[in-house]
C-alpha cells in the first residue's frame, strides 16, 4: 500500500510539472501584483480568476476577482468566453493556477496571465482584499 501512495504522490508530482510546463511554453505570461493592481486603478482591468475553493476564496481574494475552482473550470470556461483575452489567473501558491491556465490555452484562450506570487504574494505585498 505505501508503494502505490508513493507512485500516486510522484505520478501527480510530475503531471504538475508537466502542467507548469505546460502553461509556460504554450505563452502564458507572468503579471506582478503591482502591475495588476495599477491596469486595476487605471480602469484597464483584466479578469481575475481564482481557482482556488469556494472557502479559500471568501477568506479574501483579489477585489473584482471571479471563483471557479480549478475543478470546476472545464464545465465553466462559458463564463471566460467575454474576457478571453484578458484573464489573470490565481491560486493560493501556484499549482492550481498552472493547471487552470493550461486549459485554458488548450480551449483557446488568449492573452492568459499568471499572478505572479498568486494570492500568497497579493497578500504579503499589503494589497486590498476583498471578502
Amino acid at each position: 500500500m505505501r508503494h502505490r501512495s508513493r507512485w500516486r504522490a510522484l505520478l501527480a508530482g510530475l503531471a504538475l510539472i508537466g502542467a507548469f510546463w505546460f502553461a509556460a511554453d504554450a505563452g502564458a505570461s507572468e503579471i506582478s501584483s503591482r502591475e495588476a493592481l495599477g491596469l486595476q486603478e487605471a480602469g484597464d482591468s483584466p479578469l481575475f480568476v481564482d481557482v482556488r475553493t469556494p472557502e479559500e476564496y471568501q477568506s479574501g481574494h483579489v477585489p473584482g476577482a471571479i471563483n471557479i475552482p480549478r475543478n470546476q473550470l472545464t464545465s465553466r470556461l462559458a463564463e471566460l468566453e467575454h474576457a478571453r483575452d484578458r484573464l489573470v489567473v490565481y491560486c493560493e501558491r501556484g499549482p492550481r493556477a498552472a493547471a487552470a491556465i493550461a486549459t485554458l490555452l488548450s480551449s483557446g484562450f488568449t492573452g492568459v496571465r499568471h499572478l505572479s506570487g498568486d494570492m500568497a504574494g497579493w497578500r504579503a505585498a499589503g494589497l486590498p482584499i476583498e471578502k
